[in-house]
């Protein structure tokens, strides 16, 4: 008994380590923004990149890691020393077809390509402190049809003299400065007049709203011209009165005198083109052409300087 009473009392308590969690959410944390900075690197040089270095970039990735090593150029190139022919085999003729017409007539393209237009034409008003005070006439929307630019009158910035086609010189100036840089793109343009409802004293029987708004745009069109616009681009030059007055204004307006440039998209023009036929004209004959012996030779068109010579009857 005096042994056990002597012996110690041995209390065992088990050391609890408090270790600290580490770093490893900061090493994913790290290596997810590291990946997400890549994903941007990369979108915005594809952002930067033409249509032929895309088709290179896809064309590496495309490639297989042999064929690669040992010297070919695309993903349908062969390994063998004598090099094969024939079409791409990762397209079929008809899709490869679809592909390049989606590439010609793609609309993001044509619309971006008519927004820098715009910025190139607000920079170089902006440029100009004669064209800068026309900046709030001017109005510019990408429709379907293409781009289109509106210059409209006030009361106190006439482009034209009143009821006349007597173009303004900072008119003149403005359209000189319009014209190379429609040329930097190949779309075809129209042209047109429009006028507010004012009638002349003499109704439409004589020089009315019709004349002038078709006057003014054929102005428009010289002064282009006189800028160095290119005339093979030109489409259509017209006047529509005060038939299309602007959206939400009173058809006596002065905003409605008003010069519409229109540049078209490739579809738009070939609609324009085509006004008049009608799927049944393309199936009819040709109308016969007239015999030039029978022509009239009192009638003779001012435009041509040498009038047709007449033959003379043999009997």
């Amino acid at each position: 008994m005096n042994d056990q009473q002597q012996r110690p009392i041995i209390i065992r308590r088990k050391k609890i380590i408090k270790k600290h969690h580490g770093g490893s959410w900061k090493i994913a944390l790290a290596d997810f923004m590291t990946a997400l900075m890549a994903l941007f690197l990369v979108m915005w040089i594809l952002s930067m990149s033409s249509e032929k270095q895309k088709q290179s970039i896809s064309e590496y990735f495309r490639t297989p890691l042999l064929v690669a090593m040992a010297g070919g150029d695309r993903a349908s190139a062969s390994t063998s020393a004598i090099k094969g022919g024939g079409d791409d085999p990762s397209h079929s003729a008809g899709e490869q077809a679809r592909i390049d017409l989606r590439r010609e007539t793609r609309p993001a393209d044509t619309r971006r390509q008519f927004n820098n237009l715009r910025q190139r034409v607000e920079a170089e008003i902006d440029r100009d402190p004669v064209l800068r005070a026309l900046k709030a006439q001017l109005r510019f929307d990408v429709t379907r049809e293409g781009l289109r630019i509106m210059m409209l009158d006030t009361e106190t910035k006439p482009m034209f003299e009143i009821g006349s086609d007597t173009i303004a010189p900072y008119m003149q100036r403005l359209l000189e400065t319009l014209a190379p840089l429609l040329n930097e793109l190949p779309n075809e343009i129209t042209i047109a007049g429009h006028t507010d409802s004012l009638p002349y004293a003499g109704g439409e029987r004589g020089y009315s709203n019709w004349e002038l708004s078709a006057d003014r745009a054929n102005e428009s069109r010289k002064a282009l011209l006189q800028g160095g616009f290119n005339s093979d681009q030109l489409l259509l030059v017209m006047g529509a009165a005060d038939r299309i007055p602007l959206d939400g204004t009173d058809p006596a307006d002065p905003r409605n005198r008003r010069i519409t440039i229109v540049v078209h998209t490739p579809e738009s023009a070939a609609f324009i083109k085509r006004q008049g036929f009608f799927p049944q004209d393309q199936q009819a004959e040709p109308a016969p052409i007239a015999d030039p012996e029978a022509i009239d030779p009192s009638v003779v068109d001012p435009r041509v300087s040498d009038p047709p010579s007449t033959k003379q009857s043999s009997k």
